[in-house]
């Protein structure tokens, strides 16, 4: 009998949540609001990435990583969905997704194992959980096997507040050939007609050594300062917290920049 996918979900809860000021707020910033459910989008997040379990993947407890200041309320939130989580990463401040996606990794390879790590933010809304499961459940098993798989959303409309990625169909998951910028509307316009674009969902799934290995291609800057940030650390019960010295000089950087826009063709 194969042995199981050992699943490590990662959130990223750092967002301060400006753009629905005022019912976000620096304090209570939008993936801890409950909207249009009894349950916060950060809630939702947590739910989605742990019915991952079965067909062959076993889902350990997640990481979450996040601001500081909002740490008892993701304990609390994290408490009344009854999950129990592996560590909360604090950051002392924001260094942008490249970083907190490194933390994450490193703390996943602490105890020598290499999960699939399937990186969410705490701020979406899904629609349909049996395709999301399905989705994610197929792009792990290509993980598993080395690759970076990032989700794209079929786009319902030329959207141009979102990035788009353009791929073209494979055996087992269609290949990358582009990530491109937002939009403008007759551009997004041509992207829905062509059909082969997506919308980037900010979801990305991979093996934690494959991130750290692509980080230390294409961003060796920020693997090491993040690393000498991580080997600081201090353990606080459920928190692990980066000193704040170390972690402002991390550069700051998204995953799409660091990484993912310099696969395609790589």
């Amino acid at each position: 009998m194969a042995a199981s996918i050992s699943l490590q979900p990662v959130i990223m809860a750092g967002g301060s949540g400006t753009r629905l000021w005022p019912l976000s707020r620096s304090g209570f910033p939008k993936q801890f609001l409950s909207l249009g459910s009894e349950d916060s989008l950060f809630q939702q997040a947590l739910a989605r990435l742990m019915g991952l379990a079965g067909d062959g993947i076993a889902v350990e407890a997640p990481l979450v990583v996040g601001n500081a200041e909002h740490r008892f309320l993701a304990l609390e939130q994290m408490r009344e969905a009854h999950v129990e989580p592996a560590a909360l990463i604090l950051e002392p401040v924001g260094r942008n997704t490249a970083p907190a996606l490194t933390l994450a990794a490193l703390a996943a390879r602490q105890g020598g194992g290499d999960p699939v790590l399937v990186v969410s933010p705490a701020d979406q809304t899904v629609t349909d959980r049996p395709a999301f499961t399905a989705a994610v459940r197929r792009a792990v098993r290509g993980a598993a096997d080395g690759a970076i798989v990032i989700l794209g959303i079929t786009p319902t409309a030329p959207e141009t507040a979102y990035g788009y990625i353009r791929s073209t169909p494979a055996d087992g998951l269609d290949k990358v050939a582009q990530f491109v910028e937002k939009p403008d509307a007759a551009t997004a316009a041509r992207y829905l007609a062509e059909g082969d674009y997506t919308w980037n969902s900010g979801m990305f799934v991979l093996r934690a050594s494959v991130w750290l290995e692509a980080l230390r291609e294409f961003r060796p800057d920020i693997l090491a300062a993040t690393e000498a940030a991580w080997s600081g650390r201090t353990p606080d019960a459920r928190f692990v917290r980066p000193p704040r010295e170390a972690f402002e000089a991390v550069p700051s950087e998204s995953v799409d920049y660091a990484v993912m826009e310099k696969c395609p063709g790589s």
